[in-house]
């Protein structure tokens, strides 16, 4: 009889937050009771840091959730984390990790993630939704850009994190 996955990380770096980053978020609880979104600390991300804090990534992913009523289903903890993922899940008591995948792009850079944290932690399960369509051309770098720019990304992200973007391009 096989073993049922119960808990799941859902791991990224969440700079910011995006629709997109909500569904899957949402799929996930939907299949699995326990969800542990796991914000990534990516100091060193593309060369460059991240856009805000680990804090404040935190607290955006934690009150777009609240505002897209995705922690109304309980179930759901958001927490930072460093290091390796795989670490991370065994700590949590995770069995499995969940990625969204919006194109052949990401599929290609998840196989190899995957592909390592199998060779490192064969137990450790790699789940992965497809994009729901209309959020399968938004990205965290380009909201930020279009964001910087004076463009409306009302639509690829929660309204608090909106806010937040146009408050932090004021700097």
């Amino acid at each position: 009889m096989p073993n049922h996955i119960q808990h799941v990380v859902v791991p990224g770096t969440f700079d910011p937050v995006t629709l997109g980053h909500v569904d899957v978020i949402d799929r996930a609880r939907h299949l699995f009771p326990q969800v542990t979104v796991a914000v990534a600390e990516s100091r060193s991300k593309r060369g460059v840091g991240t856009t805000f804090s680990l804090d404040e990534r935190v607290d955006m992913l934690k009150a777009a959730l609240d505002e897209q009523g995705v922690s109304a289903l309980g179930g759901i903890r958001v927490m930072p984390f460093c290091g390796l993922l795989v670490d991370f899940c065994r700590e949590q008591g995770a069995g499995g990790v969940v990625k969204g995948l919006r194109a052949m792009t990401d599929f290609e850079y998840e196989l190899q993630q995957a592909d390592l944290n199998a060779h490192l932690a064969p137990d450790i399960e790699s789940v992965y939704v497809m994009s729901s369509p209309g959020f399968g051309y938004v990205s965290s770098s380009a909201v930020r850009e279009i964001s910087s720019l004076g463009g409306d990304v009302s639509k690829m992200v929660p309204a608090c994190v909106a806010a937040r973007l146009a408050e932090h391009n004021k700097r």
